[in-house]
């Protein structure tokens, strides 16, 4: 990669505690969204952090994640318009697949993850940035719609997503502090929808989809 090359997108990164709504508003942007949650290191890895004091995976550790081919992917959409990436189950924690995503000419995209603060800092000395948000919701509310997507969508055992929850939601106020000083800004819903605007140049539909395209899906 090089700063010196002739980028034709830019991208708005997008972080937030997990289950503060960074997928829906990416959806309701109408934006191209590249998941970042696909970067994800595999369940075996020896390189994945524990909770501090037990043997859970942290799985809300920046070191679980693979910043490097994120920030990879992000700067060939950017010069390209598109780049492979891995199909992550987060179930299995386990990679199950390979993704090609195309967003052809579009001059701006969304990568959103809990992980994306972790790179502003490198997309903007690369030339990439358009914008870094912070979604914020309050503890109990995100605590809430997380367990309830979590156990609908199966991603763990039950009292893994409790213990998971339950430390997630003490912590919250220092995940947003961490992410903030990292560079991003923290907004609600209607404050992102409304940068997203400025960045694109125009209006933000309500209610659109995202232009993500894969070739294999999560099994």
């Amino acid at each position: 990669m090089s700063s010196q090359s002739p980028f034709s997108a830019r991208v708005v990164l997008l972080c937030g505690p997990s289950g503060s709504g960074k997928s829906l508003l990416s959806a309701r942007s109408g934006l191209p969204v590249l998941r970042l949650d696909d970067f994800y290191k595999e369940g075996d890895d020896p390189s994945l952090p524990l909770v501090a004091g037990g043997s859970d995976i942290d799985w809300d550790h920046p070191g679980s994640w693979d910043a490097d081919a994120a920030v990879a992917a992000i700067d060939r959409l950017c010069r390209t318009g598109r780049t492979d990436v891995p199909v992550y189950d987060i179930g299995l924690s386990a990679r199950t697949g390979a993704s090609h995503v195309d967003f052809g000419a579009a001059p701006l995209f969304i990568a959103e993850g809990i992980f994306a603060a972790e790179i502003v800092a490198r997309c903007g000395e690369l030339g990439l940035l358009a914008d870094a948000l912070c979604l914020s919701r309050g503890p109990v509310k995100t605590f809430r719609r997380r367990f309830l997507r979590d156990l609908e969508e199966g991603r763990k055992s039950v009292p893994f997503l409790l213990r998971r929850g339950w430390r997630l939601m003490r912590l919250e106020r220092s995940i947003v502090a961490r992410q903030t000083a990292l560079g991003a800004h923290a907004c609600d819903r209607d404050e992102a929808l409304t940068r997203l605007a400025t960045a694109r140049g125009g209006s933000v539909p309500a209610g659109a989809g995202t232009l993500t395209t894969r070739t294999s899906a999560r099994s």
